[in-house]
């Protein structure tokens, strides 16, 4: 949960096949944060909250691919969607808890 003096952040990211890498496609706080949210549950797209990856993220800019120091986060969170995505639940985890590791 945010403090009151803080905004909060949202990043939202994109793969396909072929891609380099994945892409930061929106991003936004306050407002433009909670929709980007709201758009996202709305599709069905599953959404994790990580201050500190979201932190990172946000320095980059839009329609960029992310930087390869982030890698191995991204990809682990995306394997941890793909694996909820196939209805499959690696041992003590959730889906509101995917691995933790940042670089």
């Amino acid at each position: 949960m945010n403090k009151p003096d803080e905004r909060t952040s949202a990043i939202a990211l994109a793969y396909s096949q072929g891609d380099a890498a994945p892409r930061v496609v929106a991003k936004g706080r306050g407002v433009i944060a909670e929709q980007i949210v709201a758009r996202a549950r709305e599709h069905g797209v599953w959404v994790h909250e990580s201050p500190e990856l979201v932190a990172l993220l946000m320095q980059v800019d839009l329609d960029n691919f992310i930087p390869p120091e982030l890698y191995l986060a991204v990809a682990e969170l995306l394997a941890w969607l793909y694996r909820l995505e196939q209805g499959g639940q690696p041992p003590g985890q959730t889906p509101d808890k995917p691995p933790q590791k940042l670089p």
